[in-house]
Formats: structure tokens, C-alpha cells, sequence
């Protein structure tokens, strides 16, 4: 489990033991900006009870090994294609796109069973929370059992999985249960290999109120982050709009997610079907506001961009995903000038790092434009390009997991990265410059320390449960992938 607050093993300001939830950092990303000296008292409550900006280090204070930055949330993931990550990346036919690959990650949604669901899924937490991740949203659609029958409890084997890998390497976790109903526009029933998927407006909903009283029932245990849960749509081609409707009448304030135009034959369907693009149908059918967070959007229009502005809605990148499945480029700068809030999201999970993904979604807009640095915008007096993106999906992420506050400020989580200054790529770095060398300066071993609710999950880049996971890990992937190997797939 994760380790009590403790003292740094190198430096503190006194022993005192009474003070064992207050910390300093010599440097710290507090309101968008690095500022110096800066204290923080993590709370019994796992939040931030004071953040303050240039303070001397008091008695007793726990004096941090590096600057500290915020933790960020990963804004979309699908827990169970960790166990895909590396194995699609052969062709044996003309031509490979995300509706081939697809098909193969079938295969594997159709093998992982419950225990695999968790081991899985822990390994991948513990992967995130030293790529930066601090909390995590799990875009939920693995339902049902393999045969497509439902489980006992309904959706809350594979669910409560998630829930309790979470808990066991004190990752933040917002659940999202989702409507999956049917494989096309033109098609009104699921495909048969898609079958562990099925899940209407009612029974998501039943499954967000299950998954509540059992949050509130662990978090009264002490079981580390509470639990959050919000509901999500798979995309507007497996799910008809009388479920949307169904599903909008009985959300409530928690965010809701959905996949939208990630590739162009779905804007080709969506227009088919509906005479609408994706974005386009959503914006007059759904009543987009703060809480809505649209994965991908790759496909996007102007006015699309405009309207989403408008909204109030979110978007969730996931920049390594949507390259290695060769979905498109987004358009980054229309995102930026309009101000839509904006997240990332780890999806495949083929990358488990908030930097790689950061300096792949601004080295693909300098690929495709050919330019430098498109996302900074000196205009605005914001020159730097890291710091830009930083704040920006910091910002972002809070929303899309339904946090109302969050980074280094009092009454948010007590989640802090603390970077390693000794790491190859910080040697020499003007402190300035820390945050532009953590994103464009690689190979790389970021963050020394992560701290969750006010709780040590990783120090000097160990992770005290690591090994037991890897090897539970491990034996899963052995036995999802030793029948494939016998037959030469994927």
C-alpha cells in the first residue's frame, strides 16, 4: 500500500513529528508560474490545507528533494489494452488503419477476465503514476462476462477491478460506465465479438449509482482517493439518440464523456446517416456544457471548434493513440485560440507518460505545419511552449475527472510530482527552463517522488509494491497471450 507521509531522507529543517503532513519546496508550479519557497500542509483529509508561495522553511517542515509540480490527470484510458500495448504493430494485409486494429483488440476485450482486469490494470497505475499521472479516468465499457452474459452484480465485477487496482497503488480514479448498444449507425444490434460491451442508458445508470455506495462505503474505510464516477457514451455510432436523451435525463453534475470523430470514415457515416458530422449532431442534439468531454475530435471544422467554445465543453487529446492508430492530426491551434478547455488522455495506453504525450501533440502540429513552437503564444506573453500545454491540460484534466479544484492550491488533492534534477536529461538546465527540458528533453527519468492525497506512492523512483504487481502482471500476460502465440497472433 502507499506509504505514510515521512520525512525526505536528505534534508529537513527539524524532526519534529507533529508536523508530519507539512512539506517545502525550495521551487514550485503554483498558479501557472514556478515560485519560490513554497510551503504546503497536506491536510487529514488528503487535500491541500495551505499553499504558500515564498516561505521561509519552517520547524518541522519536510523539505521536498526537487521542485514540485502538480500531478496530472489523465483524462482517458481503457485500462484492459495495456495488455495490447506493442503487440499490433505487424501487417500481413494492404492496408492497416483503427478499424483493423480494432478488430484485433476484440480478441484480447473477449480473453481478459476479472483477476486479469486488475493485475492489468495495477501495473498500468503504477506506469502512470511515475509518467506523471496522479489520477485517472477509465472510459469503461468491458461490461460484461466473456460469453456477453451479465455478471452477478451487473456491471460491478469488471468495474470494482479498476476500482480496487486503484486503491491498491493509490492512483485517483473517476469511473465512467458506458453506453454501448449497438456496432453502427445502420447497424442496430452489437456485433457478436462486441458482445461483452452491452450496456443501454438504464443499466449505466444503475451501474453509477452501484458504483457510488460503494465508493462511499471505501472511503469511509480509509481506503485511500475516493472513488468518482461519471458516465460516458462509447461514440454517436453505438449509441441511438434515445439513449443519449435517456442518459442526459439521468446524469447529474458529474462529467460526461464520449468518443467523437476520432477518424474521418466516422464523420463519413455520421453524414451518411444523419446528414451531420459527429460534432455538428452533438452540438444541436445534446446540451453541451462544462461537464461534457469530447475524446479525440480530431475531425473538426471551425465552426465546430466555435461551437464547442460556446459550449463550455471540454476536449480530451490523446496525441500517442491517435498516432500510433493513424487517426489525424487535431487542430491544435484552433483548440488553443478559442480557449475550450483541453485534457490528455493516455486512451491505448500505448504511452503511460504526460511528457511523451505533450511533446508529441506539439512535434506532430510542427510536422503537419512546419513551423516551431505552435503552441506558444508570446502574443499573449506566453513564450514558452511547455509551460503553455502544462497549464493548459492541468487546467483541462481537472474538469474531465470531475475535480473542482486541483494542483498545488488549499482545498485541492494533495497530489505533488517532485522532478529529478539529477535525471540526464535536467543536468544543467537553468531552472527557468525546467519545465521546456521535462517536455522536449528525452531519455528521461522525470519525477523522484509522487505524492497522492497527502501519501507517498513513490519515492526516490521506488514504488514499494512495484515487483508483486509486475509479476502478477506478467502472469496475466502469459496466459492472454501464450494461446495467441500457438496460433500466431495477433
Amino acid at each position: 500500500m502507499a506509504e505514510a507521509l515521512r520525512p525526505a531522507a536528505q534534508a529537513q529543517c527539524s524532526a519534529d513529528p507533529d508536523a508530519a503532513g507539512l512539506l517545502w519546496a525550495a521551487r514550485a508550479w503554483v498558479d501557472g508560474r514556478w515560485q519560490e519557497g513554497v510551503l504546503l500542509h497536506a491536510g487529514a483529509d488528503g487535500n491541500w490545507a495551505r499553499v504558500e508561495p515564498g516561505a521561509a522553511c519552517p520547524p518541522g517542515a519536510f523539505v521536498l528533494d526537487g521542485p514540485a509540480v502538480p500531478g496530472m490527470v489523465n483524462a482517458h484510458s481503457h485500462a484492459f489494452q495495456r495488455a495490447f500495448a506493442g503487440l499490433a504493430e505487424r501487417r500481413s494485409v494492404d492496408q492497416d488503419d483503427f478499424w483493423s486494429w480494432r478488430d484485433h483488440m476484440y480478441r484480447v476485450a473477449l480473453r481478459v477476465t476479472p483477476q486479469q482486469q486488475h493485475a492489468i490494470a495495477a501495473q498500468l497505475y503504477v506506469e502512470m503514476l511515475r509518467g506523471g499521472y496522479t489520477h485517472t479516468c477509465e472510459f469503461h465499457y468491458l461490461h460484461n462476462a466473456a460469453d456477453g452474459s451479465a455478471y452477478a452484480d451487473g456491471d460491478l465485477t469488471m468495474a470494482l477491478a479498476l476500482a480496487a487496482a486503484a486503491r491498491e497503488t493509490g492512483m485517483g480514479l473517476t469511473l465512467l460506465p458506458t453506453v454501448y448498444e449497438r456496432a453502427g449507425f445502420s447497424q442496430p444490434a452489437l456485433r457478436e465479438d462486441q458482445r461483452r460491451f452491452r450496456a443501454d442508458a438504464a443499466a449505466v445508470l444503475a451501474t453509477r449509482d452501484a458504483l457510488r455506495r460503494d465508493a462511499d462505503a471505501a472511503q469511509r474505510g480509509g481506503r485511500g482517493p475516493a472513488l468518482r464516477v461519471g458516465l460516458a457514451l462509447h461514440s454517436l455510432r453505438a449509441a441511438s439518440p434515445e439513449s443519449i436523451a435517456r442518459l442526459i435525463d439521468g446524469s447529474d453534475a458529474a462529467p460526461i464523456h464520449i468518443h467523437i470523430a476520432e477518424q474521418a470514415r466516422e464523420v463519413d457515416d455520421c453524414l451518411e446517416a444523419t446528414g451531420l458530422r459527429p460534432i455538428e449532431w452533438l452540438c444541436r442534439n445534446a446540451p453541451l456544457d462544462h461537464r461534457w468531454q469530447l475524446v479525440h475530435a480530431t475531425h473538426s471544422t471551425p465552426s465546430e471548434i466555435a461551437a464547442i467554445a460556446r459550449s463550455g465543453a471540454g476536449v480530451v487529446l490523446c496525441p500517442s493513440t491517435e498516432a500510433n492508430l493513424g487517426d489525424g492530426l487535431t487542430d491544435l491551434p484552433g483548440w488553443l485560440r478559442h480557449a475550450v478547455p483541453l485534457s490528455l488522455g493516455s486512451d491505448s495506453n500505448a504511452t503511460r507518460s504526460v511528457l511523451e504525450e505533450l511533446r508529441l501533440l506539439e512535434y506532430g502540429q510542427r510536422l503537419a505545419r512546419q513551423v516551431r513552437c505552435v503552441a506558444a503564444a508570446p502574443q499573449e506573453n506566453q513564450p514558452a511552449t511547455a509551460a503553455r500545454l502544462w497549464s493548459r491540460t492541468l487546467a483541462g484534466g481537472a474538469a474531465a475527472a470531475g475535480l473542482e479544484r486541483w494542483g498545488l492550491q488549499a482545498g485541492a488533492r494533495a497530489d505533488l510530482l517532485v522532478v529529478d534534477t539529477a535525471a540526464p536529461a535536467m543536468l544543467g538546465i537553468p531552472a527557468s527552463h525546467t519545465l521546456d527540458a521535462m517536455v522536449f528533453s528525452s531519455p528521461n527519468r522525470p519525477f523522484r517522488d509522487v505524492l497522492v492525497a497527502g501519501r507517498w506512492v513513490t519515492r526516490n523512483h521506488r514504488t514499494p509494491q512495484a515487483a508483486g504487481i509486475a509479476q502478477r502482471f506478467t502472469a496475466a500476460m502469459h496466459e492472454l497471450w501464450e494461446p495467441a502465440d500457438k496460433a500466431s497472433e495477433p
